[in-house]
């Protein structure tokens, strides 16, 4: 058992590592925000010609080609059209040669350093005519690279999913503030300077630019919010994830949509850790597509987590579940399966906690409040990418 002034040491470097993800991220939105609306412009172009997105990577790489194709064609934002992306990760050298054409987008994500097999595979979009994306990459390696955002991976895949849902919504606005549009249409919300009269696309990419660096502040804000309000909760579930994993026990990961993606990551990160952290069992409910499938067709949707519990979990295990909403009938169902079978619970959870707080389903609850999911995504995965480490600071008894 770890002693009361461990957990607070533990609880107060949580708080300022969350915190210290803000100068990166000013430095890096405020050199690359124009060139990011830029490219937005650029693939609203394709996709408005009847294009598609391609996205791909290699490892924990692959969960952010998966965001981004999960928020393209199911989007979280009110009204929004299906847009035409997908993951080509499993398989991306062999798919887009066949696949990508002159209308469409090629994004491809890898490691602070880079990845060769991505940039040929780029270079070999390109020469199709697609419009290609290195995330990151040099200028020579697609139509638009942004550089490595930091030599910390889990920052530099941070601030990689706040560029990707920065390109979502800015594909949205100018998708519906082409020339034929006299407003913003469905975007206003997210956008209100933009109603009324027609504007040049100088002054609507200016605007975009503008609203870029407002959204990187409120990141920024809400990360703050969870260091002030969340460090302790986070302190607490570390010890518990460190003290099931030294009786032999595992983490298992559930949540859908993007959440499906970050619960992926983390379990990569798990087992296949980056440089510095020891490797811990992990294994991610939501990457079993065919088990999903199955029990979704043949049980219920509601069941697809806890029928993979009832041959999983056991009384040495945690459970974590990642729910933007607190509120997922899936994920409810989990919990109270893993509850059933002696399993640890833990809630990486959105909103005000929703159903999976009131119910106090989650042993631990580490809340990011805030009701728009974009912003509670990228504040999530801060949350795990620093829980990470948090277990070996514990471990440490640090």
């Amino acid at each position: 058992m770890l002693k009361t002034g461990v957990v607070d040491g533990v609880a107060e470097r949580i708080g300022a590592s969350l915190r210290a993800r803000t100068p990166p991220a000013r430095r890096f939105f405020g050199a690359h925000g124009r060139a990011l609306a830029e490219a937005s412009l650029r693939v609203a172009e394709r996709l408005g010609s009847g294009g598609r997105i391609y996205a791909f990577g290699t490892g924990p790489y692959a969960t952010d080609a998966q965001h981004v194709a999960v928020e393209f064609v199911h989007p979280v934002l009110v009204g929004k059209p299906a847009l035409p992306a997908a993951d080509l990760s499993a398989s991306f050298e062999a798919s887009l040669p066949v696949l990508a054409g002159k209308r469409d987008v090629a994004l491809g994500f890898g490691p602070p350093d880079g990845d060769a097999r991505v940039t040929r595979a780029l270079a070999a979009a390109r020469e199709r005519g697609a419009f290609t994306i290195a995330w990151p990459g040099s200028p020579g390696d697609a139509d638009f690279a942004l550089p490595a955002a930091d030599d910390d991976e889990h920052l530099h895949q941070e601030l990689f999913e706040i560029a990707g849902h920065l390109l979502y919504e800015s594909v949205h606005v100018f998708l519906e503030h082409r020339p034929h549009r006299a407003d913003a249409g469905a975007s206003s919300f997210l956008y209100p300077f933009l109603g009324g009269e027609q504007r040049s696309p100088e002054a609507l990419l200016e605007r975009v630019t503008e609203s870029i660096a407002a959204k990187v502040e409120d990141a920024r804000a809400l990360r703050e919010r969870v260091a002030a309000e969340e460090s302790g909760a986070m302190a607490a579930a570390a010890r518990t994830i460190a003290t099931r994993l030294r009786g032999g026990g595992r983490l298992l990961l559930a949540g859908n949509g993007g959440s499906a993606t970050d619960a992926a990551d983390w379990a990569l990160d798990c087992v296949a850790p980056p440089r510095g952290l020891r490797p811990v069992p992990a294994l991610s409910l939501a990457s079993e597509a065919a088990t999903l499938t199955a029990i979704a067709n043949d049980v219920g949707r509601e069941f697809v987590f806890s029928r993979q519990l009832i041959a999983h979990a056991g009384c040495a295990d945690v459970f974590v579940a990642l729910s933007t909403s607190g509120g997922s009938a899936n994920v409810i169902c989990a919990l109270e399966e893993a509850r059933k079978r002696g399993s640890a619970t833990i809630g990486l959870l959105g909103y005000d906690g929703g159903e999976i707080l009131r119910r106090r389903l989650a042993d631990h609850a580490i809340v990011v409040r805030s009701d728009y999911v974009p912003r509670v995504q990228e504040a999530q995965a801060a949350v795990y990418h620093t829980l990470r480490h948090a277990l070996e600071w514990v471990c440490d008894g640090a």
